[in-house]
C-alpha cells in the first residue's frame, strides 16, 4: 500500500504543478483535498457540494470530483444531468476536460457514474491511470474537492492518502464516531503526512460540535498519538433536507439558513477570508426568511 500511495502522491502533485504552471506564469497553489466518511449518510456529499459552492462565493477557483465511484450522486444534489462521466473516461471514450461540465457559480464538475459495477470495482492500474488522466486537465483551480465514497475501500485510501488535507464528516452517533476514528486509524497506519480535519454535522449548537471533536480527539490523541484539526460545525437544519429534495444547492437556495451559515464560515476560513454571518435581522431579514419559508 505504502508504494501505491506513494505513486499516486507523485501523480496528484504533477497535476497541482501543471493546473499551476498554466496561470500566466504567476504562482499558484492547488490544493487537493478529499472529502470522506467512516459511515455513509453523515451528509458528506451534500457537504462536499455546498462546501465547493461556498468557496466559490470567496473567489475561488474550484473543481468538484465526484468519486463515489459506481454509486455517484452529486449531479442529483445539483439537479444536472451531465451528457457524460467518468464511466466514459475509464472505457477511454472520452478525456477528463471532455466530460467537465460547467455547475453553478463557475465550479467545475468531473460527474461519477451511477449503477455501474466497473467504476465500483476498479482495478489499481485503473485508478492510477484515471489519476493519471487529471494531470493533464486543462484549466486552473485553487481547490481540487474530491468527494470520496464512505468507508475504507482500496479507492477511498487512495484518494484520501494522495491529498493535500483529508476532510472528515461525522454526527454525534456513537456509530459514525467509531467509524470516523477508525478511518483516522488506518490513514495514520499508511503513514498519511497530511493534515486531517474534522467537520460535525447535525448538532444542536456550535458547544456541541466541540464536545464531539474533543471526544474524537481525545482517542485520536492518546490511543493514535495524533493531533486532529478542527475545520468547524454544521448545525441540524430542515432546510438541507428540503434543499435535496428540491435537488437545488442548499447555499444558493437558501444562503440564510444556519447551515448555509456554517458552510459559509468553514469555507471563509478554508480561503483564508473573512466572513461574519449575516444575522439576518430587521425588515430585510423579515422579508428574506418569508422568502424562504414558502420555496
Amino acid at each position: 500500500m505504502k508504494n501505491q500511495a506513494d505513486s499516486l502522491r507523485l501523480l496528484v502533485q504533477s497535476m497541482k504543478e501543471d493546473l499551476e504552471a498554466q496561470i500566466d506564469g504567476q504562482e499558484k497553489h492547488t490544493k487537493v483535498i478529499t472529502i470522506a466518511s467512516g459511515k455513509g449518510g453523515v451528509g458528506k456529499s451534500s457537504f462536499a457540494v455546498n462546501l465547493s459552492l461556498a468557496l466559490s462565493e470567496f473567489r475561488q477557483k474550484v473543481i468538484l470530483l465526484d468519486a463515489d465511484l459506481g454509486l455517484a450522486n452529486i449531479d442529483v444534489i445539483l439537479g444536472i444531468s451531465p451528457p457524460y462521466n467518468l464511466s466514459q473516461v475509464i472505457r477511454g471514450e472520452k478525456s477528463v476536460s471532455e466530460v467537465i461540465y460547467n455547475g453553478p457559480k463557475g465550479i467545475k464538475i468531473i460527474p461519477g457514474g451511477t449503477g455501474m459495477y466497473e467504476l465500483a470495482n476498479l482495478q489499481e492500474w485503473q485508478l492510477v491511470n484515471f489519476l493519471t488522466k487529471l494531470s493533464h486537465l486543462d484549466g486552473t483551480a485553487d481547490f481540487f474537492i474530491i468527494d470520496a465514497s464512505a468507508g475504507l475501500s482500496k479507492s477511498v485510501l487512495s484518494f484520501a492518502l494522495a491529498a493535500d488535507e483529508i476532510i472528515i464528516v461525522t454526527t454525534g452517533e456513537p456509530t459514525a464516531l467509531t467509524d470516523a476514528y477508525g478511518m483516522i486509524k488506518t490513514i495514520r497506519q499508511q503513514r498519511y503526512n497530511g493534515r486531517v480535519k474534522l467537520v460535525v454535522n447535525r448538532i444542536i449548537d456550535a458547544a456541541e460540535g466541540v464536545a464531539v471533536y474533543k471526544k474524537l480527539e481525545i482517542a485520536v490523541n492518546r490511543f493514535l498519538k495524533y493531533s486532529l484539526d478542527y475545520l468547524g460545525p454544521i448545525r441540524e437544519d430542515p432546510k438541507v433536507g428540503q434543499a435535496i429534495n428540491e435537488q437545488s444547492p442548499l447555499v444558493l437556495t437558501y444562503p440564510h439558513a444556519p447551515a448555509s451559515q456554517d458552510i459559509l464560515t468553514i469555507a471563509a476560513s478554508m480561503s483564508k477570508q473573512e466572513y461574519h454571518p449575516n444575522p439576518h435581522n430587521g425588515l430585510k431579514g423579515f422579508f428574506s426568511r418569508v422568502a424562504e419559508y414558502f420555496r
